[in-house]
């Protein structure tokens, strides 16, 4: 049988014990099912390392808490109908109370009052709290899960789960806020359960069964204590279960190791406990014996744990020991002569952040930024040499191509980066700076305000995930300066495995090697992967016959990958969101074309008109960007790289394509027209 039959079946179980009379050996193993299943899942609770191991718990609480009414209801029909109730609840009243039905409701109001005062109330204010809280920082996680994504430190799959898991954490989260009102319910009705049980029973007693009163009230007293019992118990297992849960925070350990591993880390105050308990015995009145017993079991387990670390210390100082000891680099002059590709030099109060030893995860993180670049442009970047200088400030860093200082910023260390959104009118506690890698506003906070910062919704980022994401930045920018001609012939060499005759027919007898190195430069410049690399030496064989111009080749190999452009421009909704020169315009520009007056220093235009076309470019880029799109300007063939050339250095991150780089059924919407009027 299927786990959903099963499932059905105790649903259908659970209607059928409230409706139909049960016999009462029936009823015994029902009440002894109940236990313990209350038993099995507050072990399953105890065990679980974090609380989506138990993630059915909502839905489990309500099954049980309609199980165990169900069998209140089955009891209380046994208890007024026949006065008995099977052997479990007659051995309740008269075992577990000693026959006093007087010690027995006293018993029983004790422990509704731990369960529904205590355990019940105090589980259902953390559920609540924690389902508040979960649900204010799902957006905020939701962007550090990004933000981790765009810096390379995890992949697309990693990053689904995880968005899953935060999904997950916040239904798990609502579900027990809405569950924890099942479980005080179910101490209200068992409470009024055994109330209607005595009071219905001494009626029915003396009315009915001929007792007398008292004969009715011991009778009926007993059972419906017994009855109230047997439903306590269970319930209050399951409340402390819901406890357990909802307190637990995530973690690599369950229960009882992280009992062990933090309230018996030091041994120092479990001695300081024993000395206190053996002070006490000594106080007259109070009994010595189970004051010196706990005191000296208490300085046994305080002498155990001292001899566990003692022998971790001398373990650990073995093992150094053994590790031989690394003889230092004699750096040679001649290794000066060579100048790194990428450097990052890093002031003294960022060590810790690279150092393995210190917890430090820059350097992993800087492994898995250069796989993200391999496989966003194609290209393999170079090692990056992380050292660090004396002469920068503390928390500086400087980022350098072949020894030159292309970036730099400032991060804290311990501190945590929230971009401040134009929304944000009351931003946490912190210091405000501007986001080292796009010049946004933004704001430095400390551990203990960052659930306010994520309650905010802020994007929030870690110090070494800065300098990775302006480390990503910067690379993909520069990456064709890194492009030299030895990484072209391994990339070359890399396409010869799969296709030997397209290289032997391209290099060298049509193009070579260097020529390759400026077509490839050139799409990294503008921004285009050149991962497809047999489509670019497909589309070289193919024109080198006839031409040698590398900006003629350029853009007869920007024509073959009109598929990849298309794609790394449009936005998300498919669409490519373009501006225009105004046709007045582009007939200008295109007539100086035609009469070699056209250059990528002043467009063969004034000076004052020239000004103009960058303000104006600069102006509809960034309404594009405001919009959430890449900003991109759309014009004929024979103007687009006279235009890049011209409005790059002065318009960041500008992409200028022609009609030719689009594919034919590619959506372009045009957003505005570039005009001097």
């Amino acid at each position: 049988m299927n786990s959903e039959a099963i499932i059905a079946s105790a649903v259908v179980l659970i209607l059928f014990v409230m409706v139909v009379p049960l016999p009462s050996f029936l009823l015994d193993m029902l009440l002894t099912t109940n236990i313990a299943i209350s038993l099995a899942i507050l072990l399953t609770a105890f065990y679980a390392t974090r609380p989506l191991e138990f993630a059915i718990f909502p839905g489990l609480l309500l099954m049980t808490t309609l199980f165990r009414l169900s069998l209140n209801v089955a009891s209380t029909r046994l208890i007024l109908s026949e006065a008995k109730a099977g052997a479990l609840i007659q051995a309740f009243g008269q075992f577990v109370v000693s026959g006093n039905y007087v010690v027995g409701s006293i018993i029983f109001l004790v422990l509704v009052i731990i369960n529904f005062v205590v355990i019940t109330k105090g589980s259902g204010r953390i559920a609540e709290v924690a389902a508040r809280f979960t649900l204010d920082a799902l957006p905020g996680k939701q962007m550090a899960i990004d933000a981790d994504l765009n810096a390379g430190l995890i992949d697309e799959q990693e990053a689904r789960q995880r968005r899953e898991e935060i999904g997950r954490e916040a239904d798990f989260y609502g579900a027990m806020d809405g569950a924890s009102k099942f479980v005080r319910g179910d101490a209200i009705a068992g409470l009024i359960i055994t109330a209607i049980n005595i009071v219905g029973g001494l009626i029915i007693g003396v009315a009915q069964l001929g007792m007398s009163f008292a004969e009715a009230a011991s009778t009926f007293s007993l059972l419906s204590i017994g009855d109230g019992l047997v439903s306590q118990i269970p319930a209050l297992l399951i409340s402390t279960a819901a406890g357990i849960i909802v307190s637990r925070a995530s973690n690599e350990a369950n229960l009882a190791q992280d009992f062990k591993g933090q309230l018996f880390r030091k041994p120092h105050p479990i001695f300081i406990t024993g000395a206190f308990l053996l002070l006490l015995g000594l106080v007259p009145g109070l009994p010595l014996f189970p004051f010196w017993l706990l005191a000296g079991v208490t300085v046994l387990v305080g002498r155990a744990r001292l001899q566990e670390q003692q022998q971790e210390a001398a373990e650990k100082a073995r093992e150094a020991a053994r590790e031989p000891e690394e003889e230092p680099r004699q750096e040679e002059p001649s290794d000066l002569l060579l100048v790194d590709p990428l450097e990052l030099e890093i002031g003294y109060a960022l060590i810790p952040i690279v150092d393995p030893n210190q917890k430090g995860d820059l350097l992993e993180r800087v492994r898995l930024l250069r796989q993200q670049l391999a496989l966003e442009l194609g290209i393999v970047v170079p090692p990056i040499r992380i050292r660090d200088n004396v002469a920068l400030p503390a928390n500086h860093y400087v980022i350098k191509l072949r020894g030159n200082p292309i970036a730099e910023g400032e991060i804290l260390p311990g501190y945590y980066l929230a971009l401040l959104g134009e929304t944000v009118t009351n931003p946490p506690p912190g210091i405000r700076v501007n986001d080292p890698t796009f010049g946004l506003p933004a704001i430095w906070v400390a551990e203990r305000n960052l659930p306010e910062a994520e309650r905010q919704g802020l994007t929030v980022v870690e110090a070494p995930a800065v300098v990775t994401t302006h480390l990503l930045e910067v690379l993909r920018k520069h990456a064709y300066q890194l492009l030299d001609r030895q990484e072209v012939q391994k990339l070359v060499d890399k396409v010869r495995e799969k296709a030997p005759a397209l290289v032997d027919e391209l290099v060298p007898n049509l193009l070579s090697l260097g020529a390759i190195q400026k077509v490839l430069k050139r799409l990294l410049q503008e921004r285009i992967p050149v991962r497809d690399l047999v489509t670019i030496l497909e589309a070289l064989a193919d024109h080198a016959p006839s031409t040698k111009n590398i900006d003629v080749l350029t853009e007869y190999v920007r024509a073959a990958l009109a598929p990849t452009i298309t794609r790394q421009f449009s936005a998300d909704d498919g669409k490519l969101h373009v501006f225009v020169l105004d046709p007045v315009l582009e007939q200008h520009l295109l007539d100086k074309a035609r009469s070699g007056e056209l250059n990528p220093s002043t467009l063969g235009l004034e000076p004052q008109r020239a000004e103009r076309i960058i303000q104006e470019a600069d102006r509809l880029a960034k309404k594009l960007i405001g919009n959430g799109w890449p900003p991109v300007l759309l014009t004929s063939p024979v103007l687009r790289m006279t235009l890049f050339n011209f409005l790059s250095p002065m318009v960041p991150d500008i992409a200028v394509l022609s009609y030719n780089d689009l594919v034919p059924d590619a959506q372009v919407e045009v957003i505005d027209q570039l005009k001097l009027t």
